[in-house]
């Protein structure tokens, strides 16, 4: 009893040498700080700041400024058209570059345009209209100089199983395809709308991880889709969850498969993956890839053409519509029942598609190192959608496999996009009638070899190690796409990404400071383990603003901490704590329910003969904490600079009461 008596009797000298030490640091290394208390603010004025920030946080009028009338309409009329500002340095040797871009890019996008116009359950010359007029729409009014524009797989699936569920295509293929022209339209009006109220925002609320999983189920859904024409079957159930569909496939193995259906397309499918291998192991040899679908589609035709294949079972293309885009104005609805299944779909593709550009168009402008205007990529894409529509085009958007090549071909700017859109042209005037013979099965293995790339291991490896609820995301939103649909995937994606943000909101961060040896700086004691605690204080910070959603957890929180440090300080019998100092510089904002909290904590610490004390409070938190008197009721002599000021403040306190 005794030699535990003299150990306590050695601890607590300890503790007031320590404190001691703090003071004189106090005297002769710190000054104490007032916290400022920033001007106030006419309510409309900050009203306007605020929607300024949100909205215009890019200053778009900026360069209006200072300007002749004029010049004016010029800056006017290229913020608009981008064309007329690069078009004045455009010079041959880009133009070299571009119209390689296009021709290997228009080798590329023929043959899965056909393929994509099919998942769209839409006749197969839908698919060409649809690179035809918006690649011209959008090389007139898009920012990005790299991306590729047309149907892609994810998006023509996707309206294709909507679609579907409206009106079926078999039994009222008109009535479908002006839904499909309607879906379009509300696309571009969606895209335009998001643009020109500079809402891009929106955009970003399906994470990264949900769009990982959606696009990896996405891609193993359009091929098992794709089993019809690989398989030569010819009734394949319309559901897309897996379950369904083999068990579509596997019933109709003793009466629906066709050989030599299956003898093409695997034969096919092994030349595109060789391809595709040649291409990632030369970055020189990308343009082998690129012209390999083409090459399958001439070669399948040819070969069904001479052996009469299509007489024997294999299913072919048969007709596709010959001429140029026909105009479809009068097919869109705008009244009716229609009208409103139109603009929910439209609604739906439209995010689709404006996550899936903006993103690729954000990864090229990165690695060329310029800038891409959110909003302007919008309002383009809406514009070219709209006016698709108008011309008997579907869905289009940036395509990433089609981007890639047009990268890699040496693009210089959106020409390429004009030049594929001509060979297109051509394509559709001249050589339509050559793909009659062209077998589904070579179709089906085109978008097989096209989506494969969409499922990325690598990227759900490297969300497991970073960040496991992201991982959970990114798994839900696979499953759900697999094992039920495209859109209940899409459901579970965006789902699972506004309950992280408020799971976040809710439960951020509050964390215990310790102090670094032989330094003023105070870091978090589970980050730092060297960090020590001070006797008689006990440092937390909270590292979000404090709303209505987390203020109470906020404070329950920090009493938890309160509860466990006077826990230890009985069993290492230790100074009891006098001082709680909430470190406050990441509190960007605080509510009435946060003040609220605020004034119960300094009420239950009162109760104690804790003394509460405020270190670094941003602006809009002081400004706040004086509004509502909680200053006073804290104490202006309790509200510091810096933790370091605050402790130096306590310390004098500490001493009197060891």
């Amino acid at each position: 009893m005794d030699s535990r008596g003299h150990s306590n009797g050695g601890e607590l000298e300890t503790n007031e040498m320590d404190i001691r030490n703090l003071s004189s640091s106090r005297n002769n290394t710190h000054c104490v700080h007032k916290v400022g208390v920033p001007p106030k603010q006419n309510l409309f004025k900050e009203f306007k700041t605020r929607v300024k920030e949100t909205f215009f946080a890019d200053d778009p009028l900026r360069t209006f400024k200072d300007q002749s009338k004029s010049r004016k309409l010029v800056l006017g009329i290229q913020a608009i058209f981008p064309i007329f500002e690069w078009g004045r340095n455009y010079n041959l040797t880009k133009f070299r570059g571009d119209i390689v871009a296009g021709l290997t890019i228009a080798s590329l996008c023929i043959p899965q345009d056909i393929g994509y116009a099919k998942l769209a359950n839409l006749a197969p010359q839908y698919g060409l209209y649809s690179s035809f007029v918006p690649p011209l729409v959008y090389a007139l009014m898009g920012s990005s100089r790299d991306i590729a524009i047309g149907p892609v797989a994810v998006v023509s699936l996707l309206l294709g199983t909507l679609l579907q569920k409206e009106i079926d295509y078999h039994t009222h293929p008109e009535e479908y395809l002006r839904l499909a022209f309607t879906a379009t339209f509300f696309t571009g009006i969606t895209q335009a709308t998001l643009g020109i109220l500079r809402l891009g925002f929106l955009i970003d609320f399906p994470s990264h991880a949900a769009i990982v999983g959606f696009m990896g189920g996405a891609a193993i859904t359009i091929a098992l889709q794709q089993l019809k024409g690989f398989l030569g079957i010819q009734k394949l159930t319309k559901k897309t969850d897996i379950i369904s569909v083999m068990r579509s496939v596997f019933e109709a193995t003793h009466h629906g498969w066709n050989w030599q259906t299956i003898v093409i397309g695997v034969a096919f499918l092994s030349f595109l993956l060789f391809a595709k291998y040649i291409g990632k192991k030369n970055k020189n040899l990308f343009w082998v890839p690129a012209i390999a679908p083409l090459i399958s589609v001439i070669l399948s035709t040819f070969f069904v053409y001479i052996t009469h294949a299509d007489q024997k079972g294999v299913a072919i293309v048969k007709h596709i519509e010959r001429g140029i885009n026909p105009s479809s104005v009068k097919q869109i609805y705008f009244t009716g029942d229609n009208l409103l299944k139109g603009f929910r779909t439209g609604v739906v593709a439209g995010m689709i598609t404006l996550t899936e550009a903006i993103a690729i168009g954000r990864t090229f402008a990165t690695m060329k190192d310029y800038q891409l205007d959110g909003n302007k990529e919008m309002v383009a894409l809406g514009t070219m959608n709209v006016i698709g529509s108008m011309t008997s085009c579907y869905v289009a958007t940036g395509s990433f496999s089609r981007s890639v090549v047009n990268y890699m071909s040496g693009c210089q700017i959106a020409v390429s996009n004009i030049v594929m859109s001509c060979v297109v042209f051509l394509t559709l005037e001249f050589i339509t009638p050559l793909f009659k013979y062209t077998p589904n099965a070579i179709l089906a293995v085109i978008i097989i070899s096209a989506v494969i790339n969409l499922i990325d291991i690598q990227a759900a490896i490297l969300l497991w190690k970073i960040d496991k609820f992201d991982f959970v995301a990114c798994l839900g939103a696979f499953f759900g796409v697999i094992f039920a649909s495209v859109e209940i995937g899409l459901l579970i994606a965006v789902s699972i990404s506004f309950a992280k943000i408020l799971l976040q909101v809710t439960r951020p961060r509050v964390s215990v400071l310790g102090k670094i040896p032989r330094t003023t700086v105070y870091r978090n004691t589970q980050q730092y383990p060297e960090a020590t605690r001070v006797p008689g204080i006990l440092i937390v910070r909270v590292d979000s603003a404090i709303y209505f959603s987390n203020s109470n957890y906020i404070k329950e929180r920090i009493l938890r901490w309160l509860a466990d440090e006077e826990e230890q300080t009985k069993k290492a019998y230790s100074p009891k704590t006098q001082f709680l100092i909430v470190e406050m510089s990441p509190v960007t904002d605080i509510d009435t329910s946060g003040i609220h909290a605020l004034e119960e904590l300094y009420n239950n610490l009162q109760k104690r003969d804790i003394q509460l004390v405020l270190a670094n409070p941003g602006p809009v938190v002081i400004d706040k904490l004086h509004t509502s008197d909680v200053t006073n009721l804290i104490g202006e002599d309790h509200i510091f600079l810096t933790v370091a000021e605050a402790i130096s403040s306590c310390s004098p306190k500490l001493v009197e009461e060891a």
